[in-house]
């Protein structure tokens, strides 16, 4: 089968990862009876009766979906190396604030290992048995993060195991290497093998330790004599159990709960979450991995079986890295990168839809909800995908008694909202749509519906004003019909603060009971006209207010000014500070810079990751260079000497035109240079050794259409 074949399970895949993880994620840390005691079983969300939110930002997510990115960035290789994931763990994570638990060296196996790289220590030794020792590698954090790598080796595992191999090494070995493998076996299997034991047994093949072998079939026994969950977990504790096993989160207790999980819930998804959720252990990770596999074996039709999963979801999710403009995202998006890579990987052409909206999956909404910020005046409204009832695809708003003063109102997240975010894990984001981008829209009424010349829509933004005060700028209403017509809103000013919702508000001056549909919503290309401007502190007690919350910083400190706009500090090298995109590529990027102690600072422009970028820098009082970061290397692509002297601004620009990186410092080109390897990302400030401070922030693009 082609690839093309696989992306409804690739999906379903996506989805059954973030759905069990967001299902026991609540309870995680919980004890057993802690669980049996309050709930029961978790069998559905139970986010709002602990008091958290229900989409937050996990490791198992963003570590599953960040760290896969390595075989894209490498070359779509089927023998990406252990050493190429680590180096993408070093360019997607930020020290002490990304993906990772940072637990402490010695303690926290991720922290380890990520102190192994940032150390000079290369994968496989990263994370192996001899640096780190027996109990450290074999926790569980190797087989949270492999489902997106199996799910682009569909009824591959040969490449599955080998890619997951090398992913696991980064940071584990001995038995959790081989349970990572062994999942990864699974999950590439069940896009074709739906039996489980018949899967059970034919990923046993990909099991290299007799140890784990033996522990597996003891697994698959007592589920064949028993079918209480309960009473399987009872035999399975004082065996495998936290007590018997070392460490803080052992790879063995949790294997096995996610194996009896897929055994016990057989062809139910709802039942195989749910035990995973309510017995304990690591319950976001063991949920995740079982809904991940059961999701490609059990399909979308799998997971809408039983309770709906998917509604309140509706596909969000995080995936916190230094690529902040990626962060946001959903289960589309992320399916379409799955699938790209897997083609590549396979030899076959796939050309992903371009657009960031197209709702191609059955069911998919990609965030869509009733908007909550509109309610006194706001009709009811029912979400679903036009595949549902028609077939084609698109975002179908039902609307209940739309009328004069009551409108219909709907709406996605570009960013954080922070009146929902959990505190447990950094997130780390930023805004993927800007002041002054230009919003395509493509928009009809169902195809049923009369002939009225009354329905009117108009697009909306939500975004934090100076005072963190959540404000709305509306478009212009459009009048839309049966047909398809495509609409273009350039997104107003905002002034710099960060647009944290795009929405569509549904008008009509007389009863309006019926369907709109969204069919694609695009934009793309750097905003022509970004910009944060002097000093914006409104307080000396909070330098670090909303309105800088739309950048990524690796840089250690990264705050407002108390006479400019930001102060950028890092005592070692590459400090960087970013925000923006994949989507921006042919921009400038403009700040006026005051330098005190320092090595070296400036601007930095097609960022994706903290380790994969340009920069035109001033550095030791005497040079101007333009540089490439690529990992570990760092090239100078031109220099020049230039004088410049403590306290003095001078205004940089820098400017990428396809091929062509050009430096003004104070109105004046200094520098020119030809490079190929980057074509598209964020921009922002680097500091190495010391501080800078910076009077605005301005972005200057063109839409690229």
């Amino acid at each position: 089968m082609s690839i093309k074949q696989y992306e409804n399970q690739i999906y379903a895949g996506v989805l059954g990862k973030i759905l069990g993880v967001y299902l026991g994620r609540p309870v995680e840390g919980w004890s057993y009876q802690k669980i049996q005691d309050t709930f029961g079983e978790v069998s559905y969300y139970v986010h709002d009766k602990v008091g958290v939110p229900l989409i937050v930002a996990d490791d198992d997510i963003s570590g599953t979906f960040a760290f896969f990115r390595a075989i894209a960035d490498n070359g779509f290789k089927k023998d990406t190396t252990a050493e190429e994931f680590g180096r993408t763990w070093l360019n997607y994570i930020i020290e002490n604030k990304t993906i990772l638990w940072w637990g402490g060296l010695g303690r926290s196996t991720e922290h380890t290992a990520f102190l192994n790289l940032k150390n000079g220590i290369e994968a496989p030794m990263s994370g192996s048995i001899a640096v780190n020792g027996k109990t450290l590698a074999e926790q569980i954090g190797a087989q949270i993060f492999i489902d997106a790598i199996a799910m682009a080796c569909p009824n591959d595992p040969k490449t599955a195991v080998k890619l997951v191999r090398a992913a696991a090494s980064v940071s584990h070995d001995g038995l959790a290497v081989d349970a990572a493998c062994h999942l990864a076996a699974l999950e590439a299997l069940a896009f074709e093998e739906k039996d489980i034991d018949v899967l059970l047994d034919k990923a046993s093949a990909y099991i290299e330790n007799e140890e784990l072998k033996t522990i597996i079939a003891d697994v698959r026994d007592i589920c064949s004599k028993e079918k209480d969950w309960r009473k399987v977990r009872a035999y399975l504790d004082p065996k495998y159990g936290y007590e018997v096993y070392p460490g803080c989160c052992h790879m063995v207790p949790n294997h096995v709960m996610v194996i009896a999980s897929i055994i016990l819930g057989g062809d139910d998804f709802q039942k195989s979450i749910t035990i995973a959720s309510s017995a304990a252990w690591d319950t976001d990770c063991n949920a995740g991995n079982v809904g991940a596999l059961n999701g490609i074996r059990l399909g979308i039709e799998g997971i809408n079986a039983g309770a709906d999963f998917r509604g309140p979801v509706s596909d969000s999710m995080y995936v916190v890295t230094s690529d902040g403009g990626s962060v946001v995202t959903d289960a589309v998006l992320e399916t379409k990168k799955i699938a790209f890579t897997a083609a590549k990987m396979a030899g076959e052409e796939y050309i992903p839809s371009k657009e960031r909206y197209t709702f191609e999956y059955p069911g998919s909404t990609q965030g869509f909800l009733k908007c909550e910020y509109h309610t006194l005046d706001a009709a009811d409204v029912r979400i679903l995908n036009e595949n549902e009832i028609s077939g084609e695809n698109g975002l179908r708003v039902e609307c209940v008694h739309v009328a004069k003063g009551v409108t219909g109102n709907v709406a996605t997240q570009v960013f954080i909202d922070f009146s929902k975010l959990a505190q447990n894990f950094s997130t780390v984001a930023s805004p993927t749509l800007y002041s002054s981008q230009v919003v395509h829209t493509e928009i009809s009424l169902e195809e049923k519906s009369k002939d009225r010349k009354d329905i009117r829509v108009r697009p909306y933004i939500l975004y934090y004003d100076i005072d963190n005060m959540v404000q709305v700028k509306y478009g212009e209403e459009w009048q839309i019909g049966k047909e398809k017509q495509e609409f273009i809103w350039q997104v107003p000013d905002t002034k710099g603060m960060s647009i944290f919702k795009l929405g569509y508000q549904i008008l009509s001056d007389a009863r309006f009971d019926g369907a709109v549909i969204l069919h694609k919503i695009d934009w793309n290309g750097a905003p022509t006209d970004f910009a944060q401007r002097g000093m914006l502190m409104n307080s000396i007690w909070n330098t670090n207010p909303l309105w800088l919350a739309g950048f990524a910083s690796s840089a250690v400190q990264f705050a407002a000014d108390f006479k400019r706009t930001y102060c950028v500090s890092n005592v070692e090298d590459d400090g960087v500070v970013t925000i923006g995109s994949k989507e921006w590529k042919d921009y400038s990027v403009e700040s006026k810079l005051y330098f005190s102690l320092h090595k070296e600072g400036g601007m930095v422009l097609r960022s994706v990751g903290h380790r994969r970028f340009y920069a035109a820098l001033l550095g030791g009082w005497k040079k101007a260079q333009i540089i490439l970061v690529k990992d570990r290397e760092k090239k100078v692509l031109g220099e020049v000497d230039y004088s410049y002297v403590e306290d003095e601004g001078y205004r940089l620009k820098f400017s990428a035109y396809q091929n062509i990186l050009r430096l003004d410092v104070n109105g004046e080109t200094i520098l020119e240079v030809k490079d190929d390897t980057y074509t598209e990302g964020g921009a922002g400030f680097m500091i190495s050794g010391g501080t800078m401070t910076c009077d605005s922030f301005i972005v200057a693009g063109r839409e690229d259409r």
